[in-house]
């Protein structure tokens, strides 16, 4: 199981200082312009996630990013301010990623599966995400505790997420498919805290012993069970999706 480089708080390294170089905040452009830029940007954010992957935030250094872009060191600076900055759009490419499952399968206007074969499915890829990203995903979690931007990025992702569940909670609800009793939104905290916390110690901490089916198998039951799903269509509608 692979571990994630601890984090270290202390007084930055040369990778985090600016070079005498770098352009200043005028000279700097806005952002890419051309196609060439766009793509030494995507260039520069896959070579950040793979060297924070290797060394963590702190190890990581700028001029190993931009090596590892095939670009020079005061290069990076035409496009991002600071080692911070990237790290924090990594981050939020990460985050979206994770998120995918619940628009592209469980909010899907046209998908006619039942919620338990939906809930199966959009776990499966979310587990499935998480276990390609569980490296990023662990220096994230760090980071997270120590940069409020991070931290910000994180919490508006899970109240947009949470909202949504709720919303489809609510809707089963409303078709007598889930348990009437329960509170949408306390419901929905609950299950996405399971689903967050489960997969960072069993993919990143390694505390837990489970292949990947027995974990789509294990968390849809007890998304179902504790929802209280019923086996019925609700009319053949897509009931998950309340918009």
């Amino acid at each position: 199981m692979t571990r994630v480089p601890p984090v270290t708080v202390r007084a930055g390294t040369e990778g985090d200082r600016l070079p005498t170089e770098a352009p200043t905040e005028n000279e700097r452009p806005s952002g890419p312009r051309s196609v060439k830029g766009t793509r030494t940007r995507v260039r520069l954010l896959e070579a950040a996630k793979e060297i924070f992957e290797e060394d963590g935030f702190l190890e990581g250094r700028i001029s190993d990013i931009a090596e590892r872009a095939g670009l020079s060191h005061g290069s990076f600076y035409h496009y991002f301010d600071s080692k911070e900055e990237i790290f924090r759009e990594v981050a939020a490419s990460v985050e979206d990623k994770l998120g995918e499952p619940l628009g592209l399968v469980i909010l899907d206007p046209e998908s006619r599966a039942t919620p338990q074969d939906r809930l199966r499915e959009a776990l499966r890829r979310h587990l499935e995400s998480y276990r390609r990203e569980a490296r990023i995903i662990g220096v994230i979690e760090q980071m997270s505790r120590y940069d409020k931007q991070v931290n910000a990025l994180r919490m508006e992702r899970h109240a947009r997420y949470t909202k949504q569940v709720a919303a489809s909670i609510r809707s089963l609800q409303e078709h007598g498919l889930a348990d009437p009793g329960l509170d949408p939104e306390f419901a929905a905290e609950a299950l996405g805290a399971m689903t967050s916390r489960f997969p960072e110690l069993w993919l990143v901490q390694g505390a837990i012993e489970c292949s990947l089916d027995t974990a789509v198998d294990q968390l849809t039951r007890i998304f179902v069970n504790a929802l209280g799903i019923s086996d019925r269509r609700g009319g053949g509608g897509n009931v998950l999706n309340s918009t």
